[in-house]
């Protein structure tokens, strides 16, 4: 008999906004390959115009491939209503557009991915948008950082590139505390391994580039609305949610949409007028590799812990930095905040240092050298010679991408391959 309980994560990750196109009987969600869309006539126009009634404009604002995407990637974050965007910048790019006025600050966990880090501390002074840095293992670190001008915490549930846990309930604490909303970057665990909304997220991003996609063929981001911030009773000024909206006959956003406010002002005012919207073809294929992802997560784990314990017991590495190994700092961590498994990337340290980690990426056969994460391929990278090589020693120390630091994307091949192309990189002479 069919369970009258709501659907488990694998038949979300299938089924979640997905029906048989209405016109055609098709079973797959086809590309709506088009810009816009015509209206019923004059009064339906002025109502979508409103935002009177749900529906399509033109393709930088709505698209039914999209709208699928989003309803299914807010179901499996349990969240209230998603946004997807171009890329995990751009969802980035939108939330604190939505969130900050000029002079505004949020206070983000220095353990982030590279290009968030630059993100925000060069491209969004443009804006008088201001990030005071706090450490991610930490939580009272973010306490101290904030003062009045805070409007939001930001970090991310396994920090990129080294794998650390974060303690997501001490965080989410101290934003309920201060009355702040909590945004989580969710890119590397997905909402298989971690729903941040469990933990006291109010907001989440996604590059869906990676895991939710998958295959390395296709670049978007998303927002998802948990619905669990107070937007009316806030005591912070969000003028965007709060205060009347000229764009809409003076509509307040945040009285008239409740717990779905902000995915909606992430739209009708970010999308709508900083022009970043997802292709709808990369949208289809995103949502085809969703359908997959508990599969997926599944085997990326099984087989990084296996090249983790390989990598532990090798006589030429130093150190590995991986939460899935009971010897790592943040394992009870992650069994709490992920307990699926601890994802895919991690990094360690050669004991040969800068000319060690060359001779690795530059062997290896499998593995392909790359900077990006969350494909089905195993993927390798040396930081200090590739994406950190224009800092000094020192920078890159602190950025944890020592000389001796590799990082690994462990795909989903067999592992006793992986582990063999690995044995064979660190053999090279």
């Amino acid at each position: 008999m069919p369970s009258t309980d709501a659907p488990e994560f694998a038949t979300l990750a299938v089924h979640a906004g997905g029906a048989p196109d209405p016109s055609t009987g098709a079973r797959v969600t086809p590309i709506y390959q088009t810009t816009s869309y015509v209206f019923n006539d004059v009064d339906h126009a002025a109502a979508l115009f409103n935002l009177e009634v749900f529906g399509n404009i033109y393709t930088r604002i709505t698209n039914p491939t999209q709208a699928v995407l989003e309803q299914r990637i807010a179901a499996l974050e349990d969240g209230t209503a998603a946004l997807a965007v171009a890329s995990g910048h751009a969802a980035q790019m939108i939330v604190f557009h939505t969130l900050l006025e000029p002079g505004d600050e949020f206070v983000a966990g220095r353990q982030l991915y590279g290009g968030s880090v630059n993100q925000f501390n060069h491209a969004f002074k443009k804006f008088n948008w201001n990030v005071a840095w706090a450490d991610a293992t930490d939580p009272e670190t973010f306490k101290k950082a904030i003062t009045p001008r805070t409007k939001a915490i930001f970090c991310e549930s396994i920090a990129n590139p080294g794998g650390i846990i974060v303690d997501l309930p001490a965080i989410s604490a101290i934003a309920r505390t201060a009355g702040l909303p909590l945004i989580v970057d969710n890119t590397l665990a997905t909402p298989y391994l971690c729903r941040p909304k469990d933990f006291g997220a109010d907001i989440v991003v996604h590059s869906l580039t990676k895991f939710m996609g998958g295959h390395g063929n296709s670049i978007g981001g998303a927002i998802v609305d948990c619905g669990t911030y107070d937007w009316l009773a806030s005591k912070k000024k969000y003028a965007t949610l709060q205060d009347p909206n000229p764009s809409y006959n003076g509509m307040r956003l945040a009285e008239t949409f409740g717990n779905f406010a902000f995915a909606i002002a992430c739209r009708v005012m970010g999308l709508r007028d900083l022009g970043p919207a997802i292709s709808p073809f990369n949208a289809f294929l995103i949502l085809t590799g969703i359908e997959t992802l508990p599969l997926r997560m599944a085997k990326h784990c099984e087989n990084a812990l296996a090249v983790a314990r390989y990598l532990e017991q090798h006589k030429k590495v130093e150190w590995v930095n991986y939460a899935g190994l009971p010897t790592n700092p943040y394992h009870a961590l992650a069994r709490k905040i992920c307990p699926k498994g601890a994802g895919s990337v991690f990094t360690f340290g050669l004991k040969g240092g800068y000319e060690a980690g060359v001779k690795l990426v530059s062997s290896v056969k499998l593995f392909s050298h790359l900077a990006n994460i969350g494909d089905t391929r195993s993927l390798i990278i040396h930081p200090a010679s590739t994406t950190h090589r224009q800092l000094t020693d020192e920078q890159r120390r602190a950025a944890g991408a020592g000389d001796d630091v590799v990082r690994l994307s462990i795909g989903i091949e067999d592992v006793g391959d992986i582990v063999a192309d690995l044995e064979l990189g660190l053999a090279a002479d």
